[in-house]
């Protein structure tokens, strides 16, 4: 922040109906441990990987900055449904701007942003918090379709005059030439959002600033921010400062005639960090629960106003398949370990043949989805005894058949060796035959489930 001293998985799977993740979804996604990572690789604290190498982020001062430009940009191009571009303003300074188009009005433009850059080494509050947040509710929103378009940007130079964020505001302004304003509706600022004067992690105050002006309609951006922190259930205490200080980057947007506040750790009450503006900002002294509660905050916020459009991008895991809970449009499933397209796994259900981290991406009209990686067990269920089902022959060159004496009602779902299910089966005769005839030679993989026990036979079709 730009301040004088006179003056922010383990995954739990949906079994509900088919709907959009709420809100409330979106908010429990927010991940301390994500938060505290990122501010300790921002901070040269801890090595990251960066171009493919591990390596360590010594300062962010805006002259020696590239490392951690491209740290950012890497971790925003690895998230999907985002536009990523490095907007240079001069011969040094380098905003890295991420837009995510909204599928209805993708004109109506949301912003939330922070600055990357720093006046010393480490400055963990100052300002690595705020671009964790970023990063983190990029995470977690670039996953959802929304009705209006979001833009996650981290600005440069901040600390020797708000540069970047000036350069953008007034690009975004210009009408001249022909040009068209960007219609920004709201910006929303996180500026040291880190430090809590209480002991971190303790019951506190937990204030924190909105700085607002009557400029636009930046009052109601403050009106609807207090509207989530009633809405939801927040650990919070929001300290209104009006008129707000010009000392940070969304201050430049004021001057352009847009709509923006601040969010941050509380100056009005005196409880910003005492190590500000030194080496002394460290990591150790960030309250990474009252940050968490404002990056839900702000992520709120952002998910209301940017309008989430209802695909279900949740997965259910059963003992032998996952399966999309969206139950219209299209699918492509995905190995998340070698973050590729699995070829031919494109229905609702996908059963995996071996161990591993599987999502699906779905797609309806213009809109698409990927759901959270899935941690996927084969067989986790108590397998049929020899005495209780028989399949034969093996390999088959036409008909497979099965006895069944278990004497319960059979669920067979039988996949190709990508995956891609090929047919179910719903049985509870003792002689059941299945036709591979006209399947192409190669591996099958043939499920049985019940509501107690599963087996998996591999099935060579010769």
């Amino acid at each position: 922040m730009h301040r004088t001293i006179l003056l922010i998985i383990v995954l739990t799977l949906s079994v509900s109906s088919a709907q959009s993740q709420s809100i409330q979804d979106l908010m429990n996604q927010v991940n301390t441990s994500n938060l505290d990572a990122m501010i300790k690789e921002l901070s040269g604290e801890e090595a990251a990987i960066i171009n493919g190498t591990n390596q360590t982020i010594t300062n962010r001062v805006h002259s020696n900055n590239d490392l951690a430009t491209t740290y950012i940009q890497e971790r925003l191009e690895a998230l999907p449904n985002l536009s990523v571009e490095i907007q240079n303003f001069n011969s040094t300074g380098k905003n890295v701007i991420a837009t995510q188009l909204g599928t209805t009005n993708p004109e109506n433009i949301y912003m939330i942003c922070a600055h990357y850059d720093s006046v010393t080494t480490y400055c963990a509050d100052d300002n690595a918090t705020g671009v964790a947040a970023v990063i983190e509710i990029a995470r977690i929103l670039s996953s959802q379709c929304t009705d209006n378009t979001i833009i996650y940007a981290l600005w440069d130079e901040e600390e020797i005059g708000l540069l970047g964020a000036n350069f953008y505001a007034q690009q975004a302004a210009d009408e001249s030439g022909g040009n068209t304003r960007d219609n920004i509706l709201a910006v929303v600022n996180m500026d040291m959002i880190g430090y809590d004067g209480d002991a971190p992690g303790t019951l506190g105050d937990n204030d924190f600033d909105i700085d607002v002006r009557n400029v636009a309609n930046s009052i109601i951006i403050k009106d609807d921010l207090l509207d989530i922190l009633n809405s939801y259930t927040f650990d919070l205490n929001p300290i209104v400062v009006d008129p707000g200080t010009t000392a940070s980057d969304h201050s430049r947007f004021w001057n352009q005639g847009y709509s923006a506040v601040l969010v941050g750790e509380s100056w009005e009450t005196n409880d910003q960090t005492p190590d500000y503006h030194t080496s002394n900002d460290r990591s150790e002294d960030i309250d990474l629960p009252y940050m968490t509660e404002l990056t839900k905050l702000v992520l709120a916020y952002t998910a209301t106003k940017a309008n989430l459009i209802a695909i279900d991008n949740t997965v259910t895991e059963n003992p032998t398949s996952l399966v999309s809970n969206e139950s219209s449009g299209s699918y492509q499933w995905y190995n998340c370990d070698t973050d590729s397209p699995i070829n031919g796994a494109t229905s609702q259900t996908f059963s995996p043949t071996v161990d591993g981290n599987y999502s699906v991406e779905v797609s309806n009209g213009d809109c698409s989805e990927v759901s959270p990686c899935v941690s996927f067990t084969a067989l986790s269920t108590d397998e049929f005894a020899s005495n209780e089902l028989r399949v034969y022959p093996n390999p088959v060159t036409s008909l497979l058949k099965i006895e069944n004496y278990f004497e319960a009602d059979l669920r067979i779902t039988i996949n190709d060796i990508s995956g891609k299910e090929i047919n179910v089966i719903n049985s509870s005769l003792p002689n059941i035959t299945v036709d591979f005839s006209s399947l192409p030679k190669g591996v099958y993989f043939i499920n049985f489930n019940t509501e107690s026990k599963s087996s998996s036979y591999k099935i060579v079709k010769e």
